[in-house]
């Protein structure tokens, strides 16, 4: 049988992995991790061999410096399988692209065939596009635990398979493979942990790199795939498109939680942005400026060219029949000066004339805009599409500020701050002259509403107010300058986390008010004034309360107002679902959220004001992680409409985007599923959504208020469940892990409802339990089957039977079902009781265990039940590659709970120098696990 070339390379990989190990550390480790790694694999092939040891006891036998040997050994060998995998999956693409007569499912040439078969004119979708927005928003959340050393090594490993693939003659092989071997040595000898904890400058720079390596050349070429499309005529050089997919970032203004957060790394994160994108409009015009060598004597150019041309003040004899080259030289020399006005520093590479700065990109979009008008009257269109058209696309795009900059705030803060602004300026508020915190909610919403009016400030400067309140007036003062400086497209959103009441929302505008980002509510509203102020509904009862809440938001007249014209009537809502599923569960999670999305479409719709989602999507599947473009194809009707913010977190930014082409298909997919979720005959068919409630609305209903007793009774009610979680994961060792800039916990408390929802749902899959993705469903669907009769009176086979109808019709229920069964196909129960025994209370250990293992076991039958198979049965490529995973996984579970054990209960006599061994070792097999199942934080 023929090996695929994914077999090949991943085997080429743990050799030269092999060899590096025996070179550096020598035989005895090797041969040990040789055992370990044989020992696995007849553990997952069930055939033990009575003269060999277990894989626990080779683990337990581990002294000195080996377990960090053993542990790095296979974290690096699952780095180096995914990269081979990540590889692969790009070349797959590629084939299929270059092989198919049809175009690929999720690509625009896809959808926009999909779409003109079934009527949707060009005109429409650039209607659409022309009013949409799509973003993808990178957070700061502390999923992503490598190195950015390790990463380069992880690119320059890729970039040398890539290499290898593409070469045949046997010198270049061996040479390559020399090359390959070095790099794999390099990543061996390269620390895999931080030292020290990242901070928010760290996230910055970290993030922007994805800019460089991707962003910035592939966007571009997506908007002009799509403009060649929806312009079928022959060299059409049609203007830019009106910017759609624009990138948005929380990364220096994410202050939720976050001390570190502050108007200084508000202001950072902009002027390093700002340098990011002047850097590529510079090097963008000097290498126009090389290519443009167009002479006037051999073709006419137009008047403002040649006025362009005179104002740079070039005056060298070469090109004085090259206008384009003097337009472009005084165009290099403005964006210098504005490199200095917004970066701080002058970034050109060149020698530059003296010129002023832009005062906005509109202003050298202008300019560009000149260049490109005189070439495509004169014979230029080829040469416009070489350079030119991705460059002024660009400028649309990215402006000078590279991507939109969020604010966002606990309710609670905004709370406290205006308690502290309301007494220190001594208003009087009600007849008890209580706190603002104090009054009820109508009443704040009043003294919010009346303050609005007012043209005086409540903030005075002969005041000194608290760190918290001074620091918070700062930011939002700094976000104004932002404004000012960048364009207003710089900072556009203000998100209020823990939304649950109108208040919330109001406190946020007021705040804006006393710091001149709005007008008192008496003025006028301009277009684009102030920041919209976006809700985060994230607990369960948030979600049923959100389309309340915003119902009465719009109803305002003063907010309806600003909604209208300084926000394009467009209102923005942000869901939460990580919180919301450790709230509730997975499946009323999915449900409540679903529900949630219907409600706000009608109460949007029936306002006439836009709706726009912004998805608080993490890695994993129980914080909304999954396939986005099946995300958001199963949205509700109406709940896209051109309109969607999604997060982009951790680990997934760098297996999205790490490599720019497989960068430019994710942004592909979420255009192509945006499309299709907007203009598709289902999405403007309102009764659709009608029909699959009608049909199976009582059905979730009756499951999730279920499941969400199971999971309730279990987390938050089973006496000793939080000191089983602390003690048989290890959370507390990931709150170690230098692995983000703010804090685990949101208070030093060791309980479940302050802990964040990313370690919450981290430290579960470390343990092979991956419980916030599960739990609770299978006694769902049992309860539902068994006992639906209240419900729906039907037989047991009838309510089975629509369960499975529901997997193949209704896009949300199938989503869900799949998502579920990646999850538990990564699960594993036998390593899960190894973790287990890390409880000393044998009770607890049992009772809580038993309780977790009942319901996998169930949950599991409930899924072979619904789908008539095994899990992933009808998948058995992605079956076998995760197989060969765990084989590799295995080990590095059962050595973290050896450690873990070591480091919690050893011996009393263990020196300092040797724990804080141990305890690099577990942080090491933490890496090593995540890398190996992935989407996991």
């Amino acid at each position: 049988m023929q090996i695929s070339t994914l077999r090949q390379e991943i085997r080429l990989l743990g050799k030269m992995l092999g060899e590096t190990i025996y070179s550096c550390e020598g035989k005895r480790l090797f041969d040990i991790i040789e055992s370990i790694r044989r020992s696995a694999i007849r553990l997952r092939q069930n055939s033990k061999d009575p003269d060999d040891e277990s894989l626990e006891v080779y683990i337990s036998k581990l002294e000195n410096n080996d377990p960090n040997t053993v542990a790095r050994a296979f974290s690096y060998f699952m780095h180096l399988v995914n990269i081979a995998e990540d590889n692969d999956q790009n070349r797959r693409h590629k084939a299929h692209l270059s092989e198919l007569d049809y175009p690929i499912r999720g690509s625009l040439k896809d959808v926009i065939s999909k779409l003109q078969y079934n009527g949707v004119t060009t005109h429409e979708i650039s209607e659409l596009l022309n009013e949409s927005c799509m973003s993808p928003v990178l957070t700061a959340h502390p999923t992503e635990i490598q190195r950015k050393s390790t990463l380069d090594a992880h690119r320059n490993i890729s970039r040398k398979l890539i290499e290898r693939n593409n070469r045949s003659n046997k010198e270049d092989l061996k040479e390559i493979d020399l090359e390959l071997l070095g790099h794999i040595a390099i990543l061996w000898q390269t620390r895999i942990l931080r030292y020290s904890s990242l901070t928010v400058t760290d996230e910055i720079e970290n993030a922007l790199s994805y800019y460089r390596s991707t962003f910035l050349p592939t966007i571009p070429k997506l908007y002009r795939d799509l403009s060649n499309l929806l312009n079928t005529s022959e060299n059409c050089t049609s203007m830019p498109l009106k910017p759609f997919l624009r990138m948005g970032s929380w990364i220096g203004g994410d202050r939720d939680g976050n001390p570190n957060v502050d108007e200084l790394t508000l202001e950072q994160a902009m002027a390093r942005q700002s340098s990011v994108i002047l850097e590529h409009y510079l090097k963008e015009v000097f290498a126009l400026k090389t290519e443009l060598s167009l002479s006037n004597l051999l073709v006419e150019v137009d008047e403002d060219l040649l006025s362009l041309a005179e104002k740079s003040n070039d005056m060298s004899p070469h090109l004085k029949d090259e206008p384009y080259r003097k337009a472009l030289i005084g165009i290099y020399a403005r964006l210098a000066a504005t490199s200095e006005k917004l970066a701080g520093k002058n970034l050109a590479r060149r020698v530059i004339l003296p010129a002023l700065p832009y005062k906005s990109s509109e202003e050298f979009y202008k300019d560009l805009n000149t260049i490109s008008s005189s070439l495509e009257k004169h014979h230029g269109d080829l040469i416009n599409s070489l350079r030119l058209k991705n460059l002024q696309q660009s400028v649309k795009v990215f402006g000078f500020h590279l991507t939109t900059l969020d604010l966002r705030q606990n309710s609670d803060v905004h709370e406290r701050v205006l308690t502290e602004l309301f007494l220190q300026a001594n208003i009087t508020l009600d007849d008890k002259k209580n706190r603002y915190s104090d009054l009820n909610e109508e009443d704040k919403v009043k003294i919010l509403r009346f303050e609005l009016m007012q043209g005086r400030q409540l903030v005075s400067p002969w005041f000194e107010y608290s760190a918290e309140t001074t620091k918070e007036l700062k930011i939002f003062r700094a976000a104004a300058k932002i404004r000012k400086d960048y364009g207003e497209a710089a900072i556009l959103q203000s998100i209020v986390s823990h939304t649950e009441t109108l208040s919330d929302l109001l406190e946020v505008l007021v705040l804006q008010k006393e710091t001149g980002l709005i007008k008192p509510t008496y003025y006028p509203h301009k277009e684009h004034e102030g920041l919209m102020v976006v809700p985060l509904f994230e607990t369960i009862t948030d979600l049923q309360n959100s389309s309340d809440i915003m119902s009465k938001w719009m109803d305002l007249p003063e907010v309806n107002s600003i909604i209208r014209n300084s926000h394009n009537n467009t209102q923005e809502v942000m869901l939460g679902y990580s919180d919301s599923n450790k709230d509730g569960g997975f499946l009323t999670s999915n449900w409540e959220l679903y529900q949630a999305e219907r409600n706000l479409v009608n109460v949007f719709r029936s306002r006439n004001i836009r709706l726009r989602l912004f998805h608080g999507r993490g890695g994993s599947v129980g914080r909304g992680g999954g396939p986005s473009f099946e995300a958001i194809l199963s949205q509700p009707p109406g709940a896209v409409s051109g309109q969607i913010r999604l997060t982009e977190q951790g680990e997934i930014v760098h297996g999205k985007y790490n490599n720019a082409e497989v960068g430019k298909w994710h942004l592909e997919l979420l255009v192509a599923a945006t499309l299709e979720s907007s203009l598709s005959p289902r999405s403007n068919k309102k009764n659709v959504d009608s029909t699959y409630l009608d049909k199976y609305g009582e059905a979730m209903s009756f499951m999730s208020s279920y499941a969400e007793n199971i999971y309730r009774n279990l987390v938050y009610e089973k006496p000793g469940f939080t000191e089983y979680f602390f003690t048989s994961t290890p959370i507390n060792e990931i709150a170690e892990l230098n692995i983000g800039s703010r804090p685990s916990s949101r208070k030093n408390l060791q309980n479940i409802e302050d802990l964040r929802a990313i370690p919450w749902s981290f430290s579960w899959s470390q343990c092979r339990l991956m419980l916030t993705s599960w739990y609770g469903v299978g006694s769902a669907i049992e309860h539902f089957i068994e006992n639906g009769t209240s419900v729906i009176s039907k037989s047991k086979n009838d309510r089975l039977e629509l369960l499975r109808i529901m997997i193949k019709e209704w896009p949300a229920f199938k989503t869900l079902v799949s998502n579920m069964e990646m999850v538990l196909i990564k699960s594993d129960l036998s390593i899960a009781s190894c973790y287990s025994k890390l409880v000393p209370n044998q009770t607890l250990r049992n009772n809580v265990f038993n309780a977790i293992s009942l319901e996998h076991r169930k949950t599991i039958g409930m899924l072979r039940l619904l789908t008539k198979r095994d899990l992933l049965e009808d998948n058995p490529t992605l079956l076998n590659a995760l197989k060969e995973r765990f084989t590799y996984i295995d080990p590095l579970n059962y050595l973290q709970v050896e450690l873990l054990r070591r480091h919690r209960y050893g011996h009393s006599s263990i020196s300092q120098s040797s724990k804080e061994m141990i305890k690099r070792d577990i942080h090491i097999t933490i890496n090593g696990i995540a890398a190996g199942l992935r989407n996991s934080g």
